[in-house]
């Protein structure tokens, strides 16, 4: 009987430490996969790449189309400089030439001028003024004392070796006003060989105008085809005024000496 208890008990104890035995075997076992386990996913979570998501795809094509633009933006800026650069290059080239030019024009145009004036003083020099001639701009004029009709009066400034005066610019149409006083005197032009077109004596046309505006010169018609630079029954008038040839006025010749400066 008492056998039968010891053997029990000790059974009992045997069977609970084997007991203890298995359950820490089983503990030892999970904590030792555990532990591997562990390690596997550490291991496989450090040895697999980064996956990018598509918006970081997205984010990195967008921002190297970014740099190409600014790249592309940066050489069209280069190369407009540059050529606008040329351009204003070539335009001073070209003013600077165009300037020596006209720099050079006007030195020779000066000279020319200088040349001129010398020529004129010499032929002056050389030439006495007749009595009762008055010198202006190359040329001599004559104004007469008496009275005579268009034809007479041009055939007496033919004997003077020279015409009835013919009136080119301004100036000379000021200097006639000047010098005649708001008298009148005939002038070298006519519309005798056809109605309305008005020459010169030397046979050139008119290139200035000086008739009067206030009575509409010239205005006489076939009855009027000479021309005088004033009326002095007429003292407002102030330009030219066509009348009958026959008329009797007195007359300005003009004997141009350019021909002797130029020689």
């Amino acid at each position: 009987m008492s056998e039968d208890i010891y053997n029990n008990v000790i059974g009992t104890e045997f069977e609970g430490k084997n007991k203890d035995r298995v359950e820490m075997t089983v503990d030892i076992y999970e904590s030792v996969d555990c532990v591997r386990d562990c390690d596997f996913k550490k291991e496989t979570n450090t040895t697999q790449p980064l996956q990018h998501t598509g918006s970081d795809s997205v984010k990195t094509r967008i921002s190297r189309a970014a740099v190409v633009c600014l790249v592309l933006l940066c050489v069209l800026l280069l190369t407009a400089v540059i050529v606008l650069c040329v351009h204003i290059h070539t335009k001073n080239t070209n003013y600077t030439e165009e300037k020596d030019q006209l720099l050079t024009k006007i030195t020779n145009l000066t000279e020319e001028r200088d040349q001129l004036i010398i020529k004129n003083r010499n032929v002056l020099n050389q030439l006495s003024i007749p009595d009762g001639w008055i010198y202006y701009q190359s040329s001599f004029y004559y104004m007469s004392n008496e009275t005579r009709n268009w034809t007479e009066s041009s055939k007496d400034c033919q004997k003077r070796g020279a015409d009835l005066i013919i009136i080119n610019t301004r100036e000379e149409q000021d200097f006639v006003k000047k010098i005649t006083d708001r008298r009148e005197f005939w002038i070298g032009l006519t519309d005798s060989e056809v109605e309305g077109t008005w020459k010169w004596v030397d046979g050139s046309t008119v290139t200035y105008e000086f008739w009067e505006r206030e009575t509409k010169e010239p205005n006489g018609g076939t009855l009027e085809n000479c021309v005088v630079t004033y009326l002095t029954k007429n003292p407002q008038l102030k330009g030219w005024l066509d009348v009958p040839c026959n008329g009797a006025y007195q007359w300005i010749c003009e004997k141009n000496i350019s021909p002797l400066i130029q020689q």
